[in-house]
């Protein structure tokens, strides 16, 4: 009886690590970044460098240690487009920076000033805060007649997706660390207006991280419910819908002569 046991203990052992195996084979296939749910450091690639940190521009001598935030650059006419959480913009009337592929404490792509602001109407008169629109875009200035699009390349913003249809690679920088993490996994519905996904070590500092598909599609931005989530394992993003979709079209129409703070 105890050896038949056992057996049973061991190809039950078998099964689950060949079914983990599998499912971890099939996560790299179809997200192309290693197993679900699994954060790692995020390799330096050219996707990753769209992805970037955000300071106050007061640090930019010594970025080490002091940012706050995580933005990405999602393509725009003008190539100058960034988009976050509106809780990393809402309230700030400093100037900022914008740091692309940031890690220990250099600036692979350089350092660009972050101009205007555009927040949901809620989130940009500091009332009526609403967990259901935090998102955000500014408008970076330009280097050697250059937007940061032309640098590090931008991937697409798109609205009206299916929660869940495919796996997404959440990449955002924590504040205990100086290099950007990464996880993928696939996002389900929390509620109407709000996707989730399960990824360990996704502190402070990662909120406005973006959840980019298989396509270079920026299908979310950590946010959202509970800033972004209560706990480091649990993170969360607005369903991008009719309200971010306008609010793109306004900011991506801003030209660069009209940058300046908001």
């Amino acid at each position: 009886m105890k050896r038949t046991s056992r057996i049973s203990r061991l190809y039950l052992y078998a099964a689950g690590l060949l079914l983990a195996l599998t499912s971890a084979s099939v996560a790299a296939a179809d997200a192309g970044a290693g197993p679900f749910g699994v954060t790692a450091v995020a390799v330096a690639t050219g996707q990753s460098a769209r992805v970037g940190a955000l300071f106050a521009a007061g640090d930019r001598a010594h970025l080490r240690g002091s940012h706050f935030c995580t933005a990405s650059v999602v393509r725009s006419p003008h190539h100058d487009l960034i988009v976050t959480a509106a809780h990393c913009l809402a309230g700030r009337t400093d100037a900022l920076v914008f740091v692309p592929g940031y890690r220990d404490g250099e600036a692979p792509y350089g350092v660009w000033q972050v101009g205007r602001r555009f927040l949901p109407d809620g989130w940009a008169q500091g009332q009526d805060e609403d967990e259901d629109s935090d998102v955000a875009f500014a408008v970076v200035g330009r280097r050697e007649e250059k937007g940061v699009e032309d640098v590090v390349g931008g991937n697409r913003f798109v609205t009206g997706t299916a929660t869940g249809a495919t796996a997404v690679t959440v990449t955002g920088y924590p504040n205990s660390r100086e290099a950007p993490v990464s996880c993928s996994d696939k996002p389900r519905l929390h509620s109407r207006m709000q996707q989730r996904i399960a990824c360990p070590g996704f502190s402070g500092g990662t909120s406005g991280s973006p959840w980019v598909n298989g396509d270079g599609e920026v299908v979310g931005v950590l946010g959202g419910h509970e800033g972004g989530g209560a706990t480091a394992d649990v993170s969360y993003s607005v369903v991008l819908g009719a309200q971010a979709a306008a609010l793109y079209r306004q900011s991506a129409g801003c030209t660069a002569v009209h940058v300046g703070s908001s």
